[in-house]
Order: C-alpha cells, then sequence, then structure tokens
C-alpha cells in the first residue's frame, strides 16, 4: 500500500470527499479534514478499501488528532432538487463553513468542485487513495453514513440496507420491485427498471 502524503509542503490543507453519491436513497455525506504535519499515516487509505472495525478505529484516530474535522449531510429532498453532483460539492462547502482553522489549499476527491471562498482548490481523481487529508475524510464521511443507513435500515428492514448501505444491488433493487420506494428513496434517481 502507497503512503499517503500531503499535496504540499507549506500550505494548511484541508482535504474533502463525499460518500454516497451513487446510493439510491439515503443522503450524500461529506468531510473537511485539516490534518498536523506530525499525523500519523498508520493504516489510513481510501475508506472503500477498509474492513468496517480497522474503519472505525481510525475515525477516533483521525477525530482525537486532525487540526480540525467536520461532517455535513444533505437530505434526498435536497439531492432532487440541486442534483447529486451539485449536491455533492454544495455538502462539501458546508463542512469547510464548519472548519475553525481555515485552510490556505482545498483538496477534493474527483474532478469536479465549485470554487470556495477565493481559496484555491485542486482536484485529485482518486485521491482517497493519493492524499491523507482526503483519505481522511473519505474515512468520517463513510462511517458517518453507514452508522446512518443502519439506523434507517431498522426502520425499513426490507431493504437490506445495512449491508447494501442504499447502493443499487440487486436485493435493493427486488425489493423496490416488490414494496416500492420510501421517504428516503431519492425521485430524481431511476429506483425501478422496466423489465
Amino acid at each position: 500500500m502507497e503512503k499517503l502524503k500531503f499535496w504540499s509542503e507549506n500550505y494548511i490543507e484541508a482535504g474533502c470527499d463525499e460518500v454516497g453519491r451513487g446510493c439510491l436513497c439515503g443522503p450524500v455525506v461529506a468531510a473537511a479534514a485539516v490534518l498536523p504535519r506530525n499525523f500519523e499515516a498508520k493504516l489510513i487509505t481510501d475508506s472503500k478499501l477498509l474492513k468496517p472495525k480497522i474503519r472505525l478505529e481510525l475515525d477516533d484516530y483521525i477525530k482525537e488528532n486532525a487540526l480540525d474535522y467536520a461532517i455535513t449531510e444533505l437530505s434526498p429532498e435536497f439531492i432532487d432538487q440541486h442534483n447529486i453532483l451539485n449536491a455533492s460539492i454544495h455538502a462539501m462547502h458546508l463542512s469547510l463553513d464548519k472548519l475553525k482553522v481555515r485552510p490556505e489549499l482545498i483538496l477534493v476527491d474527483g474532478n469536479r468542485f465549485h470554487p470556495y471562498n477565493f481559496i484555491p482548490h485542486q482536484c485529485i481523481v482518486k485521491g482517497d487513495s493519493k492524499i491523507l487529508s482526503i483519505a481522511a475524510a473519505s474515512i468520517l464521511a463513510k462511517n458517518y453514513r453507514d452508522k446512518l443507513m443502519i439506523e434507517l435500515h431498522n426502520e425499513f428492514p426490507q431493504y437490506g440496507w445495512n449491508k447494501n448501505m442504499g447502493y443499487a444491488t440487486k436485493d435493493h433493487r427486488e425489493a423496490l420491485m416488490k414494496y416500492g420506494p420510501t421517504v428516503h428513496h431519492r425521485k430524481s434517481f431511476k429506483l425501478i427498471y422496466d423489465k
């Protein structure tokens, strides 16, 4: 596993990432993380590559050792109104709003971002597997959203959100065919395919 790093040597960096963009239901969640220069990378990498137990342990480690971090969720209604790309970017902006440490450079996972408060930004494809602060943000966002989807699963157990986290798995699609959408599903997404 390649060691993750900082993008620059001198700037205060805020890494941003979102989780749940491709899901059929639930919120999109974004996090921002500002890490100190002496931050120990340990097992930190792209959250999708980590086992849940390790990811939860890293969550505590990041929160205890980051200079600052913030997490934001935006509802399916907001996603339906503004589209998923704009909702994802807006959630990142809201997380940046919550930071008490003002970043001098924003690092974003992916290839799309809207300028934020005249702070320079850099989009990095697969940034969560290259840049430490983005990987940290991805872990915080993933843990937050997974916990939320497991709670929503207790309300609607037939959709299997405790396992699929709202993604378009075969079981989730079949449950949608059988039971129809819930209040948590995104109406702007194609939920049921015609046979």
